[in-house]
């Protein structure tokens, strides 16, 4: 009988033993990286000095489940800054060692430390005099003997209920990769502007857009001075179509801006005898070309208007539009 075709109450304890079943997996994963978090000293920084020193590649390398949270982790070090690629060990024994090279480093994973597949890729780091980095569950392992430094997981169980399907094991490793790659950026003092040149596309891409990304330039920015007659004012912002323009004083610096809701608010027969200097917002909000588009967005949305001047050492450089960002996905 299908769980479908079960009795109400039936499916009722059916559903809260599979509930049951995924909470303990998860509360077993989150306890096991709580007990990995305890267990780190001086051997991780040693690791991370290898790293550090590395002009060339970092490899990393595992065999089955392992190999796949090295690709993750090779993933992850390349996308913050440090040239990485993973190598399939038993492809190395057929050519790939050309992979790895002189200025590189490795990583090796295998929860047993005694993976037969990396033999190879571990005697030819020892031949070469390339630093070798273990993640392992198995200190006094083969693995663990060959290697520069070892990271040893802690001795917990597997979240199978029968102790041999990776799951808590293979959880540790991919933590323990993601706390190196960020350790070792925070270490090298990468920003959010690195890692946009490193994620141009995509959501996370748009989310690193800067303001000077979307701006419009300087040769499109509707200006005029304080004298300005508000008649040539209003030509100046009917021809630009940003529905503002930017009041500057005699050293080029922004000293207010006249809104469309400005001339609504001012609107009265001698409005075109006024000059712009009498009709201005003073000290109107601004966005520094530099800031993330994102932030742009916020304070538009905060202040409800849809254009910023974009000012640098007090001069405007540009102007960005609430439409621009949010065709850009920001």
């Amino acid at each position: 009988m299908t769980e479908n075709n079960l009795a109400p109450q039936d499916r009722a304890n059916a559903e809260q033993r599979d509930l049951d079943s995924a909470r303990r997996v998860l509360i077993s994963e989150g306890d096991a990286l709580v007990a990995l978090a305890r267990c780190l000293d001086e051997r991780f920084v040693a690791a991370l000095d290898l790293l550090a020193q590395v002009t060339g590649r970092v490899i990393v390398t595992g065999m089955g489940k392992s190999g796949h949270v090295a690709r993750k982790i090779a993933s992850t070090l390349a996308s913050t800054g440090m040239p990485a690629q993973f190598v399939h060990p038993a492809e190395a024994s057929h050519g790939d060692l050309g992979m790895v090279a002189p200025g590189d480093a490795v990583i090796a994973l295998s929860n047993s430390g005694k993976t037969p597949e990396l033999g190879d890729i571990i005697a030819y780091t020892r031949r070469r005099t390339i630093p070798l980095i273990a993640i392992t569950a198995r200190a006094r392992s083969h693995l663990d003997d060959a290697a520069d430094v070892t990271l040893v997981l802690p001795d917990v169980g597997e979240a199978c209920p029968m102790g041999l399907a990776p799951t808590t094991s293979t959880t540790m490793m991919l933590a323990l990769g993601d706390a190196l790659a960020v350790a070792l950026l925070e270490r090298n003092g990468f920003t959010s502007s690195h890692f946009r040149d490193f994620h141009p596309g995509g959501t996370l891409g748009n989310k690193l857009l800067r303001v000077a990304d979307l701006m419009h330039g300087a040769e499109e920015l509707p200006l005029c001075e304080p004298t300005t007659e508000m008649s040539e004012v209003i030509l100046i912002m009917t021809q630009r179509t940003f529905g503002c323009i930017g009041v500057v004083g005699d050293d080029g610096g922004l000293l207010g801006i006249v809104t469309d809701g400005d001339l609504r608010r001012h609107m009265e027969p001698r409005l075109l005898e006024n000059a712009a200097g009498e009709v201005m917002t003073p000290s109107p909000k601004t966005i520094r070309p530099q800031a993330l588009a994102a932030e742009a967005v916020g304070v538009m949305n905060a202040n409800s208007i849809t254009s910023l001047f974009v000012v640098e050492g007090g001069r405007p450089m540009g102007i960005v539009r609430l439409h621009d960002c949010l065709r850009a996905a920001v």
